[in-house]
């Protein structure tokens, strides 16, 4: 089983910002990596809060559920928690890190990413395509 993860904000996708995120929703994406999972044979549950206690508690619970490996696009957490970071490290489970935009070309702040170092690797700029390479990975990375 393949957890997808989503941080803040991304309730709001396809209403926040289309012109940064586009107009897919969560709904969308969701549907997307349900779809890539489908193909490779491979479950996909896919969860999001605004909450940065339950994204780490998820994180830590992922191998205990059966997870392979996590798709996490942390939102605004990626610069700024620690915490995100130590509990992606202190897990068994690979992790990739996606982001919808290309922050490296958005404002300076987002340049630095505290969970890419301890993540398996990370996928920015590729829209929704980024969550189905990175299901698609970890699906034949780890069958």
């Amino acid at each position: 089983m393949i957890l997808v993860l989503n941080g803040p904000n991304l309730n709001l996708l396809g209403r926040r910002e289309p012109e940064v995120y586009g107009r897919a929703t969560l709904a969308d994406l969701e549907r997307a990596c349900h779809d890539a999972g489908r193909e490779l044979g491979v479950e996909v549950v896919c969860r999001q809060s605004n909450h940065e206690g339950q994204l780490i508690d998820w994180l830590h619970g992922a191998a205990a559920e059966g997870a392979t490996g996590v798709v996490l696009n942390p939102g605004g957490y990626t610069h700024t928690s620690v915490a995100l970071r130590d509990a992606i490290a202190g897990i068994a489970v690979p992790v990739i890190e996606v982001h919808l935009s290309n922050v490296h070309a958005r404002e300076r702040f987002r340049h630095r990413s505290l969970v890419a170092g301890v993540c398996l690797g990370s996928v920015l700029g590729l829209g929704v395509d980024g969550y189905r390479l990175a299901v698609r990975h970890l699906a034949t990375a780890s069958g």
